[in-house]
């Protein structure tokens, strides 16, 4: 990892919400970005933009089944981030 993946990483959890999410993530697997914005209390819009941000720092995938998009954490994940998980 360099630095500006480092930095990329670390914005992207520096974050309450996209700290909900990834917690959300890691216990239920696949979630719809619908259930997730309930889940967390935003707005549909709010949660798919926390999303893309995820997705940009490698932090999430996805995948769309019909209309729904569907996010899922990575299965490689960086050692900074099984940190933060495992500490919810």
């Amino acid at each position: 990892m360099n630095y500006k993946e480092a930095e990329k990483i670390h914005k992207a959890l520096a974050n309450q919400r996209r700290l909900m999410i990834i917690h959300l993530l890691s216990k239920n697997g696949n979630m719809s970005v619908g259930d997730i914005s309930e889940k967390i209390r935003l707005s549909f819009k709010a949660t798919s933009k926390h999303m893309l941000i995820l997705k940009n720092a490698n932090i999430v995938d996805n995948e769309q089944v019909g209309l729904e998009q569907f996010y899922f954490l990575k299965g490689n994940i960086d050692p900074i981030i099984k940190k933060t998980i495992s500490t919810f």
